[in-house]
């Protein structure tokens, strides 16, 4: 299976947009949306059945047996991320704690106990000789890394034996894009020409090229700032990176997206460039010619 990754330095720059279309174009039998954050490529992508759905457990929370609990303080002294709350009787903040046990291994009384919490939901769309595998994480939760790792560990276990994946990244560089990253065989970087988009597009081609994954870039709504853009296609050519495309602002694209289409579903400036961006990715995913 390839694996091709979709990512952005910076949330707003039509990531999801292009991998929506990718989808669409490459009729793709496996895909997955790894931003367990704020997931929405479900909304696009037009599925009509409900998930498969079940809990995922990150890391364990302390909970406080106030039956075993002499209020001796030391759970409180000790969390250095004072989740540990005094109303009456002592109390572990499930949003606050880490799960880092050290109040388990200090009380003398074996009132603290660590035990699993859900951290999240995975849900599985299986249907028509297709997967698509996502999640959302709970709010309050710190294992969003860990979380992403599951997304493609389904999709890969439901697809066996499918030749292509797409995977929608989340924005950023944190720790969902480092484990979206685990694994791919390309990553397509969508930037944005704008100062931030710039930034953020140096930051996320560094945390790739430290995985030592082949890389490529396109630009989205590169007329809205043809200066930018321009500085956008210098940076690839200093980097020896593939440059791949422009696609253009087109607000056929926002009326796409707002009716639940992709913009290839329409016959658009935007949906007719990201057919090109497309064609050129698929030739360096499967030819292996990024460098």
């Amino acid at each position: 299976m390839k694996q091709l990754l979709i990512l952005s330095g910076k949330g707003g720059t039509g990531k999801t947009t292009i991998a929506s279309a990718f989808i669409k174009l490459a009729e793709a039998r496996a895909y997955a949306d790894c931003d367990v954050d704020a997931p929405n490529l479900h909304l696009i992508t037009g599925w009509n059945t409900e998930p498969e759905k079940k809990d995922y457990y990150g890391l364990p929370k302390a909970e406080i047996d106030p039956e075993k609990c002499t209020a001796c303080d030391l759970c409180r002294q000790n969390c250095r991320f004072e989740a540990i709350l005094v109303e009456g009787e002592y109390q572990a903040d499930p949003f606050a704690c880490e799960g880092c046990g050290v109040c388990e291994f200090v009380c003398p009384a074996g009132a603290v106990t660590m035990v699993p919490a859900v951290a999240g939901e995975l849900m599985l769309y299986t249907g028509g000789e297709k997967v698509f595998s996502t999640a959302q994480l709970k709010m309050g939760s710190g294992t969003s890394g860990k979380l992403v790792t599951e997304v493609k560990k389904q999709m890969k276990e439901a697809a066996a034996g499918v030749q292509l994946a797409i995977i929608d990244g989340s924005p950023g560089i944190g720790c969902p894009v480092i484990a979206s990253l685990s694994g791919v065989d390309m990553v397509l970087v969508v930037a944005e020409p704008s100062v931030s988009g710039i930034s953020d597009l140096q930051r996320i081609i560094d945390t790739a090229a430290k995985s030592g994954i082949k890389t490529a870039v396109c630009i989205n709504k590169f007329d809205t700032n043809m200066e930018k853009a321009e500085e956008i296609e210098r940076f690839c050519q200093d980097r020896r990176l593939p440059f791949i495309g422009k696609i253009p602002f087109d607000t056929d694209a926002v009326k796409a997206v707002n009716n639940g289409q992709t913009i290839v579903d329409l016959d658009c400036a935007s949906g007719r460039a990201v057919k090109e961006v497309y064609e050129r990715t698929m030739e360096l995913l499967f030819a292996g010619g990024a460098g």
